[in-house]
């Protein structure tokens, strides 16, 4: 295929007018799959609305047309629903993919890289931004290092090749400045031939979302090193609505009754907020008088490698799952917590039903999870009650494997940080940024408030509350 037939026919299968940055990202594409280096990736950046999706959706069925292989992959599974949604292809998280089960007697250290047995395929990941390379803490999966194993993964010799999409505007992984995947430079230090094309032209179907105008804005002022704070306007767009507090409940309620409890999400600045939200949408609006109930939404706040079956769908439940409460069971109390056993059904998964032991304290704590001695504490009493078993190695074996040890860490899911909406799109979105100290940010503090603002708004696809926003971030 020539390069103008291969551009002609990606134009078609978009079946719409490209803009001058989808026409040079159509060229580097062409180039990037005819390249012979061995170790050779495209960086496609583009901001919301730009029409990203699209184009890689054309592509996905242009390769399919010509007989080339592709695997899609996403860092959350929310991400990955999406990523299938919109491409209408099999898609799967990054972990799922290149890590594997090393063994089931250590449960805090047991996926070690996989070999990848693909041959000549085009790995597609979605949602980039979130991919981050410090030590992961636990240490569960390969190196640690996110980023070197997917490339360790994907360059094995097979011919094989990578393909990184992302929002360079979106919130980079937590403790970072950067977001290594997107960043070409960074990935050129592995040695490798990186084509890159950064989308910022809104495409004209979208260019009269209320929502996509304020995000352009916030993306502008990013990319021009205006550091102030926006003007976020909702005149003349009906899809965009400030609102008090006074209003709050009764948009909420309008809000479910109209999209749905799992297409209604408010994003919040600190987990402290999230947790009011949640505790005051439970109990005023829900009217839910037990701690937890059936249909309620949940979001686990650790990494967890226990409970599942085998064979199932992910092979492990993973921070920022969301999971909906099918049966509340038994409760416990005992050494020193709050337990419950629960039958859940995972919302990005809803084929996938499992029994899990819950820890109940998660729910209520401010921080985002149990605080770090609490395992040591905990392993302390097991020692006591395992004491019969002289072996110290089959004791910690059966320490590991305790089910209070392995407890799921859960909170309610109504309201959640901007970082742990990462890679997910609601229908309808509220956002409130909490107490903004105008007088004492930094221009560096700015910047980063525009970024998590953006990322806040491109979480919504229909309906964007903006709650007691400072007057100052609003256009009269």
């Amino acid at each position: 295929m020539t390069r103008e037939e291969f551009k002609e026919r990606l134009g078609a299968l978009m079946n719409c007018e490209l803009t001058i940055g989808q026409l040079s990202a159509s060229d580097s594409l062409y180039s990037f799959m005819g390249n012979r280096d061995k170790f050779c990736t495209f960086l496609l950046k583009g901001y919301a609305g730009t029409g990203k999706t699209t184009l890689i959706s054309a592509f996905i069925k242009l390769l399919e047309e010509v007989k080339i292989n592709t695997v899609l992959l996403a860092p959350t599974g929310r991400a990955a629903k999406v990523l299938s949604n919109y491409s209408g292809r099999h898609a799967s998280t990054i972990h799922k993919c290149i890590y594997r089960k090393k063994s089931t007697s250590d449960p805090g250290s047991n996926f070690s890289l996989n070999y990848n047995n693909f041959k000549n395929t085009v790995f597609i990941v979605d949602e980039a931004s979130m991919i981050g390379n410090a030590p992961n803490p636990e240490n569960a999966f390969g190196s640690g290092r996110l980023l070197d194993d997917l490339l360790a993964y994907v360059f094995n010799d097979n011919n094989c090749r990578l393909i990184l999409l992302g929002d360079s505007a979106q919130l980079p992984p937590i403790g970072t400045v950067i977001s290594p995947a997107l960043d070409e430079n960074y990935l050129r230090a592995y040695g490798m031939t990186v084509f890159a094309c950064e989308l910022s032209e809104v495409v004209r179907q979208d260019a009269d979302s209320g929502i996509l105008f304020n995000a352009t804005q916030l993306r502008k002022m990013m990319s021009d090193g205006d550091f102030n704070f926006p003007k976020l306007k909702s005149k003349g767009f009906p899809e965009i609505q400030s609102i008090t507090g006074a209003e709050l409940i009764e948009e909420i309620e309008n809000s479910y009754s109209r999209y749905g409890n799992d297409e209604t999400r408010i994003i919040c600045k600190t987990n402290k907020y999230a947790n009011r939200y949640n505790m005051g949408i439970r109990n005023r609006i829900l009217w839910r008088e037990e701690e937890l109930s059936y249909g309620d939404l949940l979001m686990v706040v650790k990494n967890n490698y226990s409970w599942l079956p085998e064979n199932a769908e992910i092979d492990f439940i993973a921070n920022g799952d969301m999971l909906e409460v099918l049966k509340v069971r038994r409760h416990y109390e005992l050494y020193g917590h709050r337990y419950v056993d629960l039958y859940v059904r995972f919302v990005d998964f809803p084929d996938l039903e499992i029994e899990v032991k819950a820890l109940l304290d998660t729910l209520a704590i401010d921080s985002a999870g149990m605080p770090s001695n609490y395992y040591k504490e905990l392993w302390e009493q097991l020692e006591i009650d395992y004491q019969d078993i002289t072996d110290t190695k089959k004791r910690h074996e059966a320490m590991l494997n305790d089910p209070y040890y392995n407890a799921l860490q859960i909170k309610y899911a109504y309201a959640l940080t901007c970082h742990k909406s990462q890679g997910g799109q609601w229908k309808s979105v509220f956002i409130d940024h909490g107490w903004l100290n105008k007088e004492e940010i930094t221009e560096e503090g700015k910047f980063e408030f525009l970024r998590w603002l953006y990322t806040a708004i491109t979480r919504a696809t229909e309906k964007l509350y903006l709650v007691n926003f400072d007057k100052e971030l609003l256009e009269e």
